[in-house]
């Protein structure tokens, strides 16, 4: 088992090598980077022709002071700002340099996890990583866990019963819950329970009232009402995240438990006599969630940072989701490149854990066995 876990730890290499240069190389094919950006800012304030922008982090402020119409700048949105300007600003975000000589610049930083500055927002981007984590880690967890604590023992029941009234009941609830969008289900209890056109049960903004915040997460835990206040925030949007979460697992559950059913051991058991109850969680059980529980940390992985973005735009929770998609959209590329390389490292970790896993589940898988 070592030696596997040291091969695709050394896999882990190449594989995050090629994410960052496929996702490096279409960013910077794409037109509205970071100069342009900036340009677009300078110019959106006004007609004047001297513009100044701050350094990130540094006070330094740059100006531009040329006549309009002597730009030849490749950049849209450059005419009548100095040649010179152009170059400082090319120098701030590091587009003097050729596009190799950043990549390999960007992936040394990052091999040291030193992923820079944001350039719009002034912040490290560990810092601002940190900031957002609990807003994510909340929907991601709390997601997951009603997820495979509903749709486990359903997927159960429905192959049990399978074919019943109770079966196609559920698979037609199913189909329902997974046809309904997760915003647009968002939007519904938005309108009906948080205070739109029927009920006002529940607050629309962060995950802690006003009184709490200063309560930390250790006294939060300590504390009843801080913990309900809690939940009352999260309850809706987490709602809307499941409701479509359900179906995947529920007929993978399923058709586990019906392959192992018609086992040979699954008859010779249920020959000897034994209760019904017995060789469903006794024998039936463990082979038939090893590929439903194995599979928990790339689910977690996957609605953690992919799930919510939308989400957390509805309900005004600034989360890691939000920040992705500010940061694309303004083509912060210390924030996206950062964010991206520490979520594929933690998303090709998930996938180890997940194999490894099997190993925990059913002993008896061997993975250095093929070797032999």
């Amino acid at each position: 088992m070592s030696a596997y876990i040291v091969r695709r730890l050394l896999l882990m290499i190449p594989t995050l090598f090629g994410i960052m240069l496929i996702n490096f190389v279409v960013v910077q094919a794409a037109p509205g980077g970071p100069v342009e950006q900036a340009i677009a800012q300078l110019t959106g304030q006004g007609s004047s022709i001297t513009e100044r922008v701050t350094r990130a982090g540094t006070g330094e402020t740059l100006t531009s002071t040329a006549p309009a119409g002597e730009s030849t700048s490749r950049y849209r949105g450059a005419q009548g700002l100095d040649p010179e300007f152009i170059k400082e600003l090319e120098q701030r975000f590091g587009f003097d340099k050729p596009m190799h000589e950043r990549f390999f610049k960007m992936m040394g930083d990052y091999l040291t996890f030193d992923f820079g500055e944001s350039f719009f927002r002034d912040r490290k981007v560990v810092d601002l990583v940190l900031d957002k984590m609990p807003v994510s880690i909340s929907l991601g967890v709390w997601t997951t866990l009603i997820v495979y604590l509903v749709s486990i023992p359903l997927g159960i029941a429905k192959a049990v019963r399978d074919g019943n009234r109770f079966d196609v009941a559920t698979s037609f609830a199913l189909v329902i819950g997974t046809a309904i969008p997760s915003f647009l289900f968002a939007v519904f209890l938005l309108v009906v329970f948080a205070g739109g056109s029927y009920l006002d049960w529940f607050p629309l903004r962060g995950l802690q009232s006003e009184q709490y915040l200063a309560l930390g997460f250790s006294g939060c835990i300590a504390s009843a009402a801080c913990l309900g206040d809690y939940f009352w925030h999260i309850a809706l949007p987490v709602l809307a995240m499941v409701i479509g979460g359900f179906a995947g697992l529920a007929m993978l559950t399923k058709n586990s438990f019906l392959d192992q059913l018609h086992q040979q051991y699954v008859l010779t058991a249920r020959a000897k006599g034994l209760p019904e109850r017995r060789v469903l969680y006794g024998h039936v059980f463990r082979n038939a969630m090893l590929i439903v529980i194995a599979g928990f940390p790339a689910a977690f992985v996957s609605i953690l940072f992919t799930g919510s973005v939308l989400i957390e735009i509805i309900f005004s929770l600034d989360g890691l989701g939000l920040l992705g998609f500010e940061a694309a959209f303004n083509r912060d590329y210390p924030l996206m490149f950062g964010t991206l390389f520490f979520f594929s490292l933690l998303g090709l970790v998930m996938n180890l854990i997940g194999d490894l896993m099997y190993t925990v589940i059913d002993p008896r898988i061997d993975f250095e066995s093929r070797n032999g």
